[in-house]
């Protein structure tokens, strides 16, 4: 049976029994997402091989794979598959803090990514343990922390919460202006 193994969020590897030789054919492989048929791609598989890795796939996305051998000894059935990638985790790769004033600073961060449920934005002092934390919706990439002290050192790591429930967090220092 056709399965597959090694799923990432861009490929898999595919894996099927020997039905053909070098000799007695070759495999058409064809894949496209479930949800867009049109997009159908087509690759020609020596009859050597028992595995292949199909790579520059969408993530999150369900493949409908079929392997077709191509025999000219026996008819074989096609063989299919489903297959989903895995979401694209990634976290945040830059935080910014911009517009600092004695009690207020802005931050944002990218990229914004489909697969994020919300971030939490999460600040304290330095040195220090107080630490605040502002919920920010996942369709939104920036925010301000208000209600600061002035002259301040603050630490603030913005965590992306995935659908998947998983959590990656960047962190960055800000400071805070000197007050009137």
């Amino acid at each position: 049976r056709l399965h597959a193994t090694d799923v990432t969020s861009s490929s898999f590897r595919l894996m099927w029994p020997k039905l053909l030789s070098q000799e007695t054919g070759y495999y058409s492989l064809e894949y496209a997402p479930a949800a867009e048929p049109a997009k159908k791609r087509t690759q020609q598989v020596s009859g050597a091989h028992t595995s292949l890795v199909l790579s520059h796939l969408a993530p999150e996305t369900t493949y409908e794979v079929a392997l077709i051998p191509e025999s000219n000894v026996h008819y074989f059935p096609p063989q299919t598959t489903r297959v989903t990638t895995l979401a694209e985790e990634i976290s945040p790769v830059q935080v910014l803090i911009s517009e600092s004033g004695p009690r207020s600073f802005h931050v944002s961060w990218a990229p914004v990514l489909a697969s994020v449920a919300s971030y939490q934005v999460l600040y304290g002092p330095l040195p220090g343990n107080s630490v605040k934390v502002l919920e920010v919706d996942g369709r939104h990439n920036s925010t301000v922390v208000e209600h600061l002290a002035p002259n301040t050192t603050y630490l603030v790591t913005v965590t992306a919460v995935y659908k998947s429930g998983k959590e990656k967090s960047l962190s960055a220092k800000a400071c805070t202006q000197e007050g009137e």
